[in-house]
């Protein structure tokens, strides 16, 4: 570990965009090089260049291969070897001594199926030795090493969680670079005065990025919470030390807060609702059957209807409602019937500070009637509020909804 009079350690996440060419690779570097210029210990954790992912598993597909299977993960796992490799050889060029290391090699010990594993835990003690001889690791994100001694992939978001981990197991803070500066408000092509957020607690993040919002993953904040690591959302299309970034920290560590953190959204929605029966056992079974049939259930809102009987409702990712219908008309009888609608969006309100603030709820309803847009679905939990729209209707919600909660003037107004 280091020791108090040094800077603390820092890992330093480049995704596809920011290794896509050799020239965007020596920028990376550049950034890199930055930070181990000033003095501290730097790790850097890396994805395969853009493009390079797809490309593999095409190959893959044309000999019999497919997601989720061991041979696919190890050729997958190529794209990130190389990046490794290339940016050691970038940082040792610009005269920082570097060393390609592989997930493996640690080893970064995952479990689950291939192409979906999870970290369990990671042996830091070749990165330590690495670090004290001056030497900086740069870590191929994206896998690790499963109980049978076999290459696991990490799945959708693998290098985020890798950087995350690798930065818990050196005791260092955790840069994760992209092509924006950052988390915003909302989405800059829908709105252009969505603003940068210069602090946000790991809950509201968490929240943005389950909510669609797309700069970080959610296991890598939620590995981030749990380990009480602090990330930051830089820019690697900045000049090195430019990025001003987002800041991603304990709850308690931000001592004002807006109430509002920002607006997200996701455009392909659809809604499942069964109608009828008069106990729980019509929602159960639904549930259960979009289980099996690995359905994501997103909102879920159960109520009374006026005949006295039941009504459950739930949104399902557009892609996924011909597998949900298929498991709720199986329950379909004379007293049960289901309905579905498609061409929604989900519009979310986040923020730590909506606990018990009725009057976020209320600018949501007041800004939507004045726009004359339909709310098909509401749910709430302590730190969001999402609403189905009509999809025509999204970016329109999206942009009122912003000013309303006054987050382009950074001013809380609800």
């Amino acid at each position: 570990m280091t020791s108090d009079a040094m800077p603390p350690r820092l890992v330093l996440k480049f995704g596809g965009t920011s290794m896509g060419s050799p020239e965007r690779i020596t920028r990376s570097a550049a950034i890199a090089a930055n930070e181990a210029a000033s003095g501290r210990q730097i790790a850097v954790v890396v994805s395969a260049m853009a493009g390079e992912t797809d490309r593999l598993l095409g190959l893959a597909e044309s000999l019999g291969g497919g997601l989720g299977e061991r041979e696919t993960d190890t050729v997958l796992a190529a794209g990130e070897q190389a990046s490794a490799a290339l940016m050691a050889l970038a940082l040792t060029r610009a005269g920082y001594p570097a060393q390609a290391v592989m997930g493996w090699s640690l080893p970064i010990h995952v479990e689950g199926p291939p192409g979906s594993g999870r970290i369990t835990a990671i042996a830091g003690e070749g990165l330590e030795a690495l670090l004290e001889a001056g030497v900086i690791p740069v870590v191929a994100g994206y896998q690790g090493l499963d109980a049978t001694g076999r290459l696991a992939t990490l799945g959708r978001g693998g290098t985020d969680l890798t950087a995350v981990a690798v930065a818990a197991a050196i005791g260092a803070q955790c840069d994760i670079y992209t092509d924006v500066d950052g988390v915003f408000t909302t989405d800059p092509r829908i709105e252009p005065e969505a603003t940068r957020v210069e602090r946000i607690s790991h809950d509201a993040m968490l929240e943005l990025a389950a909510q669609g919002a797309k700069v970080l993953q959610t296991r890598s904040v939620e590995y981030a919470k749990a380990k009480q690591v602090t990330l930051r959302v830089k820019s690697s299309f900045l000049d090195p030390g430019a990025s001003a970034g987002t800041e991603v920290v304990e709850d308690a560590a931000i001592a004002e807060r807006r109430v509002v953190s920002g607006v997200s959204y996701v455009r392909d929605q659809a809604r499942v609702s069964v109608h009828g029966g008069g106990d729980a056992a019509p929602a159960e079974a639904l549930f259960a059957g979009l289980a099996d049939a690995d359905v994501a259930v997103d909102m879920i809102v159960q109520a009374r209807s006026r005949a006295g009987g039941a009504v459950v409702e739930c949104s399902v990712a557009g892609r996924d409602l011909p597998r949900a219908l298929k498991v709720a008309e199986a329950l379909e009888g004379p007293e049960l019937v289901v309905r579905s609608q498609t061409g929604l969006a989900k519009v979310s309100v986040v923020g730590t500070g909506l606990r018990g603030r009725a009057d976020v709820a209320r600018t949501l309803y007041r800004v939507l009637a004045q726009q004359g847009l339909a709310a098909h679905m509401v749910a709430t939990s302590e730190i969001k509020i999402s609403v189905l729209v009509d999809r025509d209707d999204l970016e329109q919600a999206v942009r009122a909804l912003h000013g309303a909660y006054g987050l382009a003037a950074k001013q809380d107004r609800t």
